[in-house]
């Protein structure tokens, strides 16, 4: 019987203490207690203060600056299913000929992709599997040439009556 009170004692301590523990908790991040500290407790300041942050997706294209800078090709933005590749020759890949930059190859994937960059002086494009269309500008004037899979296409100059250079403006492709 004495074991069993004491048992009893120990859980009731143990309880008090808990719950004593508890209001503590609840009055400190309630900005009750001001022992020494100010009413606006640490607490609510780093909750109030660092809160979660919008996530906004630019979709801009990763490490845009560096391929800028080492090979001259400006990639803006995308949706992430057209991507700069290294030009193997593989029938997957879309070409993109240029005065500029002799070939840049990229790799599709996906149902559907999006990407805005600055090539210039764009003369051909040779397709892959996808169904594409490019966006081109020659000064303020503004084109869209419709690219043959699996082959060859003229745009830009090798397409245009004048020969004016175009600058490449956007991919646009789907399955």
């Amino acid at each position: 019987m004495k074991a069993r009170s004491a048992i009893l004692r120990i859980i009731g301590a143990a309880a008090a203490a808990a719950a004593a523990a508890g209001s503590l908790a609840w009055a400190v991040a309630a900005g009750g207690v001001t022992s020494g500290v100010a009413t606006e407790s640490i607490a609510t300041k780093v909750i109030a203060g660092e809160g979660p942050k919008d996530a906004v997706e630019d979709f801009a294209y990763p490490n845009a600056e560096k391929i800028l800078a080492e090979q001259k090709i400006k990639l803006k933005s995308g949706d992430g299913h057209i991507l700069l590749a290294e030009c193997t020759g593989a029938p997957e890949l879309m070409e993109v000929f240029s005065l500029k930059n002799e070939k840049v190859c990229f790799r599709v994937t996906g149902d559907k992709g999006y990407l805005s960059l600055d090539i210039p002086a764009v003369y051909g494009v040779k397709g892959n599997d996808y169904a594409a269309q490019v966006e081109m500008s020659s000064g303020t004037e503004q084109k869209t040439f419709t690219v043959d899979k699996n082959s060859w296409t003229a745009v830009g100059q090798t397409a245009d009556e004048q020969g004016r250079t175009f600058m490449l403006l956007e991919i646009r492709t789907s399955k």
